[in-house]
Order: structure tokens, then C-alpha cells, then sequence
């Protein structure tokens, strides 16, 4: 039987089982023997990694021939206009070409654990937040979209694949999830 986990990679955690200190790989956190990422999560991102022991169902995941959304919840230094806010929405070209259209918009701040270590605060520089919902999975794509609008990223959680999410997960910690009847495509 096939064996889907919902992992809350916490910040500063590679998203491997080795090859990092103790304390910044994924066998620190998950216990569970012949279990891959399904996709990856930059070491400087939290949030929802999903892991699996079933390389079709991993590959299906993580293809984006399947189109899975993705959303994140991005904090960004300065507030976002409507104009980059529709940039977003539209795509935006990158130096790897354009993106796909993504569904943006400013959030009230989240209620999230806190971050160790806490994002720099400036007092002369305001932040807020937006939900960034993305079908695609290019190198850094969140953080190089929110820069090529003009609103660097600050912080960075994934939040949500298809259907799966992180909620009530604290860092570190993991769940089985159900598996998908018919595979991710139907789910998204």
C-alpha cells in the first residue's frame, strides 16, 4: 500500500533525508523509512512538503505536465498595487521566460507559527501579504515573480498542494494523508 505524508518543512531544513548538518534535513524530522519529496522546498521556505513511497504517484506530483496548483503565503516588503498585483495574475517573464498566470491577492497577515529566525524588520519599510496560487514549480518561481513585480520576498510558506494543505501542522511535524483516488490531476 502506497503511503502519502504531509511534512511542515520548517525553515532552514533541506528538502532531503542527507547531506546537511544535524538539524537541517528532513531525516531529522521524519522517521518513516522509503520515503521521497514529492518536489522540492528551498531551504529558506517552510510549509507543506509532500512525501512519498510511490515513485509514480512522487512523479505526478511534482510533474508539471499535471498542473497541481500550489499556493503560498508570501510576505513582501512594500505593499503591492493593483498594477503589480495584475502582472502577477497575468505572468510575468522571468530570465527562464514567462510564467504561467497566477491567482494573487493582498491577505490580511496569516496566523502563523513563529520563524527561527524571526524576518528583519525595518520600521522606514512597510510588508504585507499575499496568497499566490501557481501551477507551476520553476527554481525559486515565488520569489523571482514578487521581485520582478518590485516587492521582494520577505518570508515564504507554502501553504497548500491540490487539496493538501499544512494547516494545523506546527514545523517539524507530519501526518499520513489520504491518497488520491484517480491520481493529482483529478484533485486539482
Amino acid at each position: 500500500m502506497s503511503r502519502l505524508i504531509l511534512l511542515n518543512k520548517p525553515f532552514n531544513v533541506l528538502s532531503q533525508f542527507s547531506g546537511g548538518n544535524p538539524g537541517e534535513t528532513l531525516a531529522d524530522f521524519v522517521k518513516v523509512p522509503e520515503v521521497y519529496p514529492a518536489g522540492r522546498l528551498d531551504k529558506d521556505s517552510e510549509g507543506l512538503l509532500l512525501l512519498t513511497d510511490d515513485g509514480r504517484l512522487q512523479a505526478e506530483i511534482s510533474s508539471p505536465r499535471f498542473k497541481l496548483p500550489k499556493t503560498y503565503l508570501v510576505q513582501v516588503e512594500g505593499i503591492p498595487t493593483e498594477e503589480a498585483l495584475q502582472k502577477l495574475r497575468k505572468g510575468v517573464t522571468l530570465n527562464d521566460g514567462p510564467t504561467l498566470p497566477a491567482k494573487a491577492k493582498l491577505i490580511d497577515p496569516p496566523a502563523l507559527w513563529d520563524r527561527n529566525p524571526p524576518v528583519r524588520y525595518r520600521k522606514s519599510v512597510p510588508d504585507s501579504w499575499l496568497s499566490l496560487t501557481i501551477t507551476e514549480g520553476r527554481n525559486r518561481q515565488v520569489r523571482r515573480m514578487t521581485a520582478a513585480v518590485g516587492f521582494p520576498t520577505l518570508r515564504l510558506v507554502r501553504w497548500q498542494i491540490g487539496d493538501w494543505t499544512v494547516e494545523g501542522l506546527a514545523p517539524g511535524e507530519w501526518q499520513d494523508a489520504p491518497l488520491p483516488k484517480t491520481g493529482p490531476k483529478s484533485r486539482a
